[in-house]
């Protein structure tokens, strides 16, 4: 099944300790205090994961695209720059926001693409692999 936005940055703040955020600000107006992914939003805001869909939303229950995965997967681990520039996908322009993230995830076999030389930057993440992503990209 596709992943929300909200189930994603859970998924990842739980890979990372469930970590308590240190701030109870929250800078979107669709993230209730009641709702079961409320701490690890804001704790993806200030570990700079995230900065929302806009900047008073994050479109919590909008489906997550597998490029909007790279990217927070890549921002939680510090933002690492690629070692090279080959780009191995024909769906990944270089001016796109997740174009670097994309080619770090390539390069740290974190994902080999969906086939044929995509990268499928736009389709949702399922569960299976937003998991492996971050056996990947975490516990390797």
């Amino acid at each position: 099944n596709p992943c929300t936005r909200g189930q994603i940055v859970t998924f990842l703040w739980r890979a990372f300790g469930s970590p308590e955020p240190t701030s109870t600000e929250n800078p979107f107006t669709d993230v209730p205090e009641t709702v079961y992914y409320y701490k690890a939003i804001l704790w993806a805001v200030e570990q700079g994961i995230t900065t929302g869909t806009t900047a008073t939303t994050f479109s919590p229950e909008a489906t997550c695209t597998r490029g909007q995965v790279a990217t927070f997967l890549w921002r939680a681990c510090g933002k690492p720059g690629p070692q090279g520039s080959e780009n191995p996908f024909t769906d990944v322009p270089e001016t796109v926001y997740y174009y670097e993230p994309i080619l770090w995830a390539v390069e740290n076999g974190i994902t080999n693409g969906t086939g044929n030389g995509k990268f499928s930057p736009e389709d949702s993440c399922t569960r299976g692999q937003i998991v492996t992503f971050l056996y990947r990209a975490i516990v390797k």
